[in-house]
Protein backbone atom coordinates (compact mmCIF):
# COMPACT_ATOMS: atom_id res chain seq x y z
CA UNK A 1 0.00 0.00 0.00
CA UNK A 2 1.47 3.45 -1.08
CA UNK A 3 0.01 6.69 -0.45
CA UNK A 4 1.15 9.83 -1.85
CA UNK A 5 0.42 13.55 -0.94
CA UNK A 6 -0.13 16.70 -2.29
CA UNK A 7 -1.71 19.97 -1.80
CA UNK A 8 1.37 21.80 0.57
CA UNK A 9 3.04 25.01 0.19
CA UNK A 10 3.62 28.40 1.16
CA UNK A 11 0.71 30.85 2.11
CA UNK A 12 0.11 33.81 4.41
CA UNK A 13 -1.89 33.60 7.37
CA UNK A 14 -6.04 34.20 7.23
CA UNK A 15 -5.50 31.34 3.52
CA UNK A 16 -6.61 28.45 2.81
CA UNK A 17 -4.81 25.09 0.98
CA UNK A 18 -6.20 21.89 0.05
CA UNK A 19 -4.11 19.08 1.11
CA UNK A 20 -4.90 15.69 -0.88
CA UNK A 21 -3.89 12.07 -0.49
CA UNK A 22 -4.63 8.47 -2.39
CA UNK A 23 -3.98 5.16 -1.40
CA UNK A 24 -3.01 2.47 -4.42
CA UNK A 25 -1.34 -0.54 -4.32
CA UNK A 26 -2.50 -4.21 -3.28
CA UNK A 27 -5.48 -2.88 -0.95
CA UNK A 28 -8.12 -4.83 0.34
CA UNK A 29 -9.84 -3.01 2.72
CA UNK A 30 -8.90 0.97 3.99
CA UNK A 31 -10.41 1.38 7.69
CA UNK A 32 -9.16 4.91 8.37
CA UNK A 33 -7.31 7.72 6.38
CA UNK A 34 -5.90 10.60 7.94
CA UNK A 35 -3.49 13.65 8.27
CA UNK A 36 -1.36 14.06 10.92
CA UNK A 37 2.03 16.83 11.33
CA UNK A 38 4.78 17.83 12.77
CA UNK A 39 6.65 20.57 12.95
CA UNK A 40 10.02 21.66 13.66
CA UNK A 41 11.21 20.54 17.17
CA UNK A 42 8.08 18.75 17.88
CA UNK A 43 6.85 15.34 18.06
CA UNK A 44 4.29 14.43 15.42
CA UNK A 45 0.43 14.76 15.90
CA UNK A 46 -2.79 14.20 14.71
CA UNK A 47 -4.97 16.45 12.52
CA UNK A 48 -7.92 14.55 11.48
CA UNK A 49 -8.77 11.25 10.59
CA UNK A 50 -12.23 10.16 8.50
CA UNK A 51 -13.26 6.23 8.62
CA UNK A 52 -14.70 4.27 5.96
CA UNK A 53 -18.23 5.18 7.55
CA UNK A 54 -17.68 8.95 7.41
CA UNK A 55 -16.51 9.46 10.75
CA UNK A 56 -14.50 12.66 11.66
CA UNK A 57 -12.24 13.40 14.46
CA UNK A 58 -9.98 16.36 14.70
CA UNK A 59 -7.33 18.25 16.76
CA UNK A 60 -8.74 20.40 19.28
CA UNK A 61 -6.17 23.18 17.42
CA UNK A 62 -7.91 23.19 13.87
CA UNK A 63 -11.59 22.35 14.93
CA UNK A 64 -13.70 24.97 12.83
CA UNK A 65 -11.22 25.48 10.75
CA UNK A 66 -9.96 22.53 8.53
CA UNK A 67 -12.45 19.65 6.62
CA UNK A 68 -11.44 16.37 6.13
CA UNK A 69 -13.29 14.27 3.56
CA UNK A 70 -13.14 11.41 1.34
CA UNK A 71 -13.54 9.06 -1.58
CA UNK A 72 -14.10 5.41 -0.17
CA UNK A 73 -14.22 4.10 -3.58
CA UNK A 74 -11.16 6.11 -5.40
CA UNK A 75 -9.01 5.56 -1.13
CA UNK A 76 -8.37 8.83 -1.57
CA UNK A 77 -8.74 11.90 1.62
CA UNK A 78 -8.57 15.29 1.29
CA UNK A 79 -8.03 17.82 4.23
CA UNK A 80 -9.33 21.54 3.46
CA UNK A 81 -7.08 23.93 5.66
CA UNK A 82 -9.01 27.25 6.44
CA UNK A 83 -8.22 30.23 8.41
CA UNK A 84 -4.24 29.00 8.69
CA UNK A 85 -2.15 30.05 11.41
CA UNK A 86 1.52 30.30 11.13
CA UNK A 87 1.44 27.61 14.01
CA UNK A 88 -0.08 24.96 11.20
CA UNK A 89 3.40 25.29 9.66
CA UNK A 90 4.27 21.40 9.35
CA UNK A 91 5.35 18.94 7.18
CA UNK A 92 2.27 17.15 6.82
CA UNK A 93 1.61 13.41 6.88
CA UNK A 94 -0.84 11.40 5.08
CA UNK A 95 -1.81 7.92 7.01
CA UNK A 96 -4.14 5.09 6.61
CA UNK A 97 -4.92 1.98 8.33
CA UNK A 98 -5.61 -0.64 6.05
CA UNK A 99 -5.75 -4.49 5.41
CA UNK A 100 -3.63 -5.52 2.35
CA UNK A 101 -4.67 -7.81 -0.13
CA UNK A 102 -3.67 -11.07 0.94
CA UNK A 103 -2.92 -10.55 4.49
CA UNK A 104 -5.81 -9.93 7.32
CA UNK A 105 -3.85 -8.10 9.71
CA UNK A 106 -4.74 -3.81 9.46
CA UNK A 107 -1.78 -2.15 9.74
CA UNK A 108 -0.52 1.61 9.44
CA UNK A 109 1.09 3.32 6.15
CA UNK A 110 2.78 6.17 5.95
CA UNK A 111 3.10 8.42 3.04
CA UNK A 112 6.18 10.88 2.37
CA UNK A 113 5.15 14.34 4.27
CA UNK A 114 4.26 17.55 2.14
CA UNK A 115 5.34 21.30 3.85
CA UNK A 116 2.78 23.77 4.68
CA UNK A 117 4.04 27.12 5.64
CA UNK A 118 1.92 29.91 7.05
CA UNK A 119 3.46 33.26 6.98
CA UNK A 120 2.98 35.85 9.59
Amino acid sequence: VQLQASGGGLVQAGGSLRLFCAASGEIFSINVMGWYRQAPGKQRELVATITRTGSTNYADSVKGRFTISGENAKNTAYLQMDSLKPEDTAVYYCNCNAVALGTWRPREYWGKGTLVTVSS
